[in-house]
């Protein structure tokens, strides 16, 4: 599909959106040109996202929930915050310390951690938040706002990440996806990078400012890595295979590996070991954006007002963390950790017939295959905790890794 037929099948930008996107367009033009009309796709998902006072998570928009761009499994239920809780609390009562919450969301997630743990009867040193969009930052304080006193002098914002270790648990929840990527396309029996270049100017009088996918020769860097994803693999790739590569999500784990001193780091995102990221039959990658509830794969329209993800390998997760002397504690489907943590229970324990019956839709939301119980993971990092980790104690696939 074009572009212009993929536009006609989503919802219009608002004359705010469309001032906002094009003022990002001429920002990323500006960079693409001073490189010499050539920006790799990594970089230009990192100005899609993260350029100061433009980017999609660094301006202001309702981005989470029904109103915004897409919904987190915190913003479908409850219960997955007080799954969650459980198993913070299996933790943190051999560690104690605190959480730390990197991206949290509207900060739902975050008040549900903190009223179920305080109904465990556990108490936290504190619970950080270290959050990249000024935006969701002050959403995340308005609903914190609303908890008991003694709930709410817990919270605290980080701008960095710790200096010194934390004991404890480090959560993140749909982060690791939107971490930027870069993309690969074998063709003719050749790896060609998939960059970024100019499809229009956009100069006075002119056609809005456009970008295109544009292949060029692999850096180095780039062709190493692919040989040494691709080759192990033993698979005759299709002509025309795409896919990305996240070169960023190593030192990504090996900063969160510094910052945590003894406890678990869990990670909860959609991806796949590399076996399967990288079968085959997956021949147009994971790259996906997201714009009002609408899931597509043009990440060249609508900038700075769409999401813009990539799955996760959590084969590399695994390997980053052995770099970082890390331990990967458990790995499984979102279903199966629920499961474990004790979903039917507080399914069961709904105050009556209606509220069960709502409770019950909403876990089958989290956890039927065709809807999140499938595509999203839980990965337990540890360090210095030797502890049963509930979560997995239905389902472990880290023999897939």
């Amino acid at each position: 599909m074009s572009a212009s037929g993929l536009r006609s099948t989503l919802p219009p930008l608002s004359a705010e959106e469309e001032r906002h996107s094009r003022a990002l367009a001429a920002h990323m033009r500006a960079e693409l040109l001073s490189a010499g009309g050539w920006l790799s796709f990594e970089r230009f998902m990192e100005l899609a996202l993260y350029t100061p006072g433009l980017g999609y998570y660094s301006a202001g928009s309702a981005k989470i929930g029904p109103g915004g761009d897409f919904v987190t499994a915190p913003e479908v239920s409850a219960l997955f915050g007080r799954c969650l809780a459980r198993q913070c609390a299996e933790i943190l009562e051999h560690t104690g310390g605190e959480i730390l919450e990197l991206g949290a969301g509207t900060g739902r997630m975050a008040a549900e951690l903190l009223g179920a743990l305080a109904a465990l009867g556990v108490t936290l040193e504190r619970y950080a938040i270290l959050e990249v969009s000024a935006d969701l930052a002050e959403r995340q304080r308005r609903r914190l706002a609303g908890l008991p006193q003694a709930l709410r002098e817990r919270v605290v914002w980080l701008e960095r990440l710790p200096e010194t270790p934390l004991e404890g648990v480090i959560i993140a929840n749909e982060v690791a996806d939107a971490l930027p990527c870069r993309r690969f396309r074998w063709h003719e029996g050749k790896l060609r990078e998939l960059g970024v270049a100019l499809a229009g100017q956009g100069a006075a009088g002119e056609e809005a400012i456009a970008f295109r996918e544009q292949p060029a020769a692999p850096d180095a860097a780039l062709a190493r890595e692919c040989e040494r994803l691709l080759a192990p693999l033993g698979e005759t790739l299709p002509d025309g295979y795409a896919s990305e590569v996240s070169l960023r999500l190593g030192p990504w784990i090996a900063s969160l590996g510094e910052c945590l001193g003894r406890g678990v780091l869990l990670l909860a995102d959609y991806g796949l070991p590399r076996r399967h990221y990288y079968h085959p039959e997956r021949a147009g990658g994971t790259l996906r954006c997201h714009f009002k509830q609408r899931a597509h794969d043009d990440p060249y329209i609508n900038l700075g007002v769409q999401d813009i993800t990539a799955w996760v390998d959590f084969t590399r997760v695994a390997e980053a963390a052995a770099a970082a002397d890390l331990t990967v504690g458990g790995f499984a489907t979102q279903a199966a950790f629920l499961l474990a943590a004790g979903l039917e229970e507080l399914v069961a324990q709904a105050a009556d017939a209606a509220e069960r019956a709502r409770l019950a839709g909403e876990a089958r939301r989290l956890i039927m295959p065709e809807e999140m119980g499938e595509a999203f993971k839980f990965m337990a990092l540890t360090r210095g905790y030797d502890a049963p980790l509930s979560g997995f104690g239905l389902q472990d696939l880290s023999r897939l890794l």
